[in-house]
């Protein structure tokens, strides 16, 4: 099956365009957390949201996921990793699956600014972002897993079906960890560490932490957001942010961007507007493919 339009990212910016394009009876896809974005619901108070003054960021995020509902819009739970475009439309690597879709818009969020080094030297090359994607790669090897994000624990899990052995390491906050739970999965070993940089030779085979050296076949980075630049192979980027026109569309034809990835100001009225012309423009450009 092939959607008129794949939306990547359930902030306002995503969840706005896909109303509007429910509205227009376009064949949608939403692909993100069905919580909505954690920076929206992280927000104590909001009060430059015209017509909803003095609400708290989690009172806001479930006005739009409740809005988004009752138009028929629903969420698909996942992390896109790869979006590879293919001229009539493009391929969108969602953990073991592989979504079709004519347009997409990308609505994920301001990833972090600073990857570790050999990060990007080495993503393809032993180094991936997806555990569940290419766990079978790593049959009776070595994997690491640097996660950013307890809810990633399930992808060290399933990693260790294949996997001889795999270390483990929270680089989330101590309040937030349940790496714990982890310690009695026979074969995953937990390594509270500092990861520093990344090397190898042709392939990543080392991690550099303040608590030495590692050694591994395969590197695992699991975050919430990836860099643009990463997940779609020759977009073209700024500073961390995706390089958009006034109809939001980028240098990939078909492609378009909405909220905090393209660009500031930051503001979540600013990302629920882009979402909106992002979707009036793919539409367009639905459009003009016929």
């Amino acid at each position: 099956m092939r959607y008129d339009v794949a939306i990547i990212g359930t902030g306002p910016a995503g969840l706005e365009a896909a109303i509007t394009l429910t509205i227009r009876k376009k064949n949608i896809i939403l692909i993100g957390k069905k919580n909505s974005s954690s920076k929206v619901r992280s927000a104590e108070k909001i009060d430059n949201y015209l017509g909803i003054p003095s609400v708290s960021g989690d009172d806001l995020a479930r006005k739009m996921l409740d809005h988004a509902a009752s138009m028929g819009v629903e969420i698909t739970e996942g992390r896109a990793t790869l979006i590879y475009p293919y001229g009539e439309y493009f391929g969108i690597q969602c953990g073991e699956e592989m979504i079709e879709a004519t347009s997409v818009i990308l609505a994920t969020g301001v990833a972090p600014a600073n990857t570790l080094p050999g990060e990007n030297e080495f993503l393809g090359r032993g180094v991936s972002y997806c555990a569940t994607c290419d766990a079978a790669m790593y049959k009776e090897k070595k994997a690491l897993v640097i996660s950013y994000s307890k809810d990633y624990e399930e992808e060290a899990e399933f990693l260790k079906k294949y996997a001889s052995e795999v270390i483990y390491i929270p680089a989330y906050k101590e309040d937030e960890k349940n790496a714990a739970a982890l310690t009695d999965v026979p074969g995953i070993s937990v390594m509270n560490a500092k990861p520093l940089e990344i090397k190898g030779g042709f392939k990543a085979n080392t991690l550099v932490t303040d608590q030495g050296e590692i050694q591994a076949d395969g590197i695992f980075i699991l975050r919430d957001q990836i860099s643009a630049a990463s997940l779609v192979p020759g977009l073209e980027t700024e500073g961390g942010n995706v390089k958009c026109a006034r109809d939001m569309s980028t240098s990939v034809p078909g492609l378009y961007a909405a909220g905090d990835i393209a660009g500031a100001p930051y503001q979540l009225i600013k990302a629920a507007g882009e979402g909106l012309t992002a979707a009036l423009s793919a539409v367009k450009y639905l459009v003009e493919k016929k």
